[in-house]
């Protein structure tokens, strides 16, 4: 949360518009807003026109219904010259809610919206109507096939994230999504979550979360998109959307974050869809509406660990060389002595390493920090640099450590097809890799629960594949079933790299 910096002074501040007293005075000319519609949702992308290109959606601001005429949602396509608008609509996609836009590995566009996608080949369209296929894989889905959001990956390939924290993966981003996950990868707390956003970035996979009844969003990380590290603290809550003279614009909501990726994958700015008082509260030609708004983000900065051999509770020093960048000169620009390295879990509350020395590397900083007694826990990929700038701002950063592999198999198995043969039954399972490198050959095993204890009945070996290639492994058992009893079925994948891939299912033979 304390990444958000004051919103620029596109226009002035006036007190002459829509809204209630918590959103008065605010600059109208930040993103989007009019008084003819209200705005939901929406994502930026830099066409090769140079112009800053908003899908965003909307509906008439005097529809009797106010902001429940949302399920019949049109998408705009709306355009500025800067990044934080003023945005103006251009042209209309097509009916649809909860607009995010992605480009293909071929560079064409996709609108994902509730229900159905829009493509074209061009930021400009034109775009034809599609549905994605999802195959769940025996798996259930949790909460729901709705407020997707997707990051490209590598290779070109797709991630996506489902509003109930299911983890799916595309070969194309328009080819069938595959869940992988039986559990949402959300904070293990009470909450009422919807409206994640993911996003890869030079170092790693990063997902926000919004708990919309508590009002309080969370953070999280992933090496890969598959196994994730939530971040303690609070990653956004309303009052965010400050001026640098110190008004506020206090939105009742905010909701439906997305990001602005610089040429790193860093977000530089947030868009929010937000709303001055309840949803139920506004409706058609009265003094409340929606729009989408924008704020930048302090950018991490650009890190390298230079030590190859993996960082332990032994390591006596680490050396990081810092980049400079369009107006960050780290020799004039960080106040050394406010720096800390390490783990997260030791950097967010004060601790990790300190400063040692410093030298330059051409226009690159060195610097060896002290790293006594930091080890990096089980599951880490990532450091982390937390100080404070020459002026007194928060400068950080992340890097990625030495002896991690960050691209690995990720094997995921169905559910066995168990059929009766002679003395016994054979068990057919699918397994396909869905990471972005090949795999080796890996154990199978099936067990089944009986008297409260896993019980193996079978188990077998998985031969390397490449991605997105998957196969029928055949294993057979003696007569360990009976008909028309319901068993507790488990499906295990021993990579040997990683702890064990676990897929859960009940199953009548």
């Amino acid at each position: 949360m304390d990444l958000f910096l004051p919103m620029p002074d596109i226009g002035k501040l006036t007190s002459d518009t829509w809204g209630a007293a918590n959103v008065i005075p605010r600059d109208i000319k930040n993103g989007i807003e009019n008084r003819k519609y209200s705005f939901w949702g929406g994502n930026i992308q830099l066409g090769d026109d140079g112009k800053y290109h908003l899908f965003v959606c909307g509906w008439p601001e005097s529809s009797p219904r106010g902001h429940m005429t949302w399920p019949n949602s049109t998408v705009f396509h709306a355009v500025s010259d800067n990044l934080s608008g003023t945005f103006i609509v251009k042209d209309t996609i097509g009916k649809g809610h909860n607009p995010e836009s992605f480009r293909l590995a071929d560079g064409r566009y996709v609108i994902y919206v509730i229900n159905g996608y829009y493509i074209g080949n061009s930021v400009n369209g034109p775009w034809t109507y599609n549905k994605f296929e999802f195959l769940n894989r025996d798996r259930d889905i949790i909460d729901g096939l709705s407020n997707l959001t997707f990051a490209r990956r590598e290779d070109g390939s797709y991630l996506m994230v489902n509003r109930g924290g299911g983890i799916w993966f595309s070969q194309t981003g328009i080819s069938p999504y595959n869940q992988i996950t039986e559990e949402r990868i959300y904070p293990k707390v009470e909450g009422n979550f919807e409206d994640p956003v993911v996003w890869r970035d030079n170092v790693q996979y990063n997902l926000i979360v919004n708990d919309w009844l508590g009002r309080v969003a969370f953070y999280l990380r992933s090496k890969d998109g598959s196994d994730w590290i939530v971040d303690p603290g609070e990653a956004y809550m309303p009052g965010i959307s400050k001026h640098a003279d110190g008004t506020v614009e206090n939105w009742f909501k905010y909701e439906r974050l997305k990001v602005f990726q610089d040429k790193y994958g860093r977000a530089i700015q947030a868009n929010f869809a937000v709303i001055d008082t309840l949803k139920n509260q506004d409706r058609g030609n009265d003094n409340h509406s929606s729009k989408n708004i924008c704020i930048p983000l302090t950018v991490p900065r650009l890190l390298t660990i230079l030590d190859k051999k993996k960082i332990t509770a032994a390591t006596k020093m680490i050396r990081v060389k810092i980049t400079p960048e369009n107006g960050f000169d780290p020799f004039k620009d960080i106040d050394l002595k406010s720096l800390r390295f390490g783990a997260p879990q030791e950097v967010n509350f004060g601790r990790g390493g300190t400063v040692l020395k410093t030298e330059r590397s051409g226009a690159d900083m060195i610097i060896t920090f002290k790293a006594d007694g930091i080890g990096f826990p089980d599951g880490e990929f990532a450091a982390k640099l937390l100080g404070k700038t020459a002026g007194g701002k928060l400068l950080f950063g992340y890097a990625r450590l030495p002896g991690i592999n960050y691209s690995e198999p990720i094997l995921s198995a169905r559910l066995p097809e168990i059929t009766s043969i002679k003395n016994g039954y054979n068990l057919k399972v699918e397994v396909q890799n869905f990471g972005q490198v090949a795999s080796k050959t890996t154990t199978l095993e099936i067990d089944y629960i009986k008297d409260g204890k896993d019980v193996k009945i079978a188990s077998g070996r998985i031969p390397g594949l490449k991605p997105f290639e998957k196969t029928d492994i055949e294993l057979k058992c003696g007569n360990l079933f009976d008909k028309r009893v319901e068993y507790s079925i488990i499906v295990i994948i021993n990579p040997g790299y990683k702890d064990q891939v676990k897929l859960h299912g009940k199953m009548t033979p």
